[in-house]
């Protein structure tokens, strides 16, 4: 009896022991995953940090106005004047949307009780 004790015990170690090695290699290849995640998130962030300063850089009044007049034949780009702003009770907001069919019987249903 006492033998049989020994070889399931020692069965369960040596299964133990192959559960234990396959979950460290798993556990291994999710953080190698993990770090190569993270490595390709701050290239990603560093790379939208250089589009974003080479959009403000391209995008500098200055820069912007010096091309509207080298342009201005080609484009008809004229600089902005402030007659050129409106109000906003000069916007023309819409109407009703017609299409819409109208509630003629609204039921309340904010006091009525559940049925079973």
């Amino acid at each position: 009896m006492r033998s049989v004790l020994f070889v399931l015990t020692a069965c369960a170690v040596i299964g133990l022991a192959f559960w234990a090695y396959r979950e460290n290699y798993r556990t291994q290849q999710a953080l190698d995953v993990t770090d190569q995640l993270q490595r390709d998130i701050g290239a990603s962030r560093a790379r939208l940090a250089v589009l974003r300063a080479e959009w403000a850089y391209l995008n500098r009044p200055d820069r912007l106005r010096d091309l509207a007049d080298l342009n201005f034949d080609s484009l008809g780009l004229m600089p902005m004047a402030p007659a050129q702003f409106g109000r906003i009770d000069q916007v023309a907001f819409p109407l009703e949307e017609e299409g819409l069919l109208p509630i003629t019987d609204p039921i309340e249903v904010s006091n009525m009780e559940a049925r079973p």
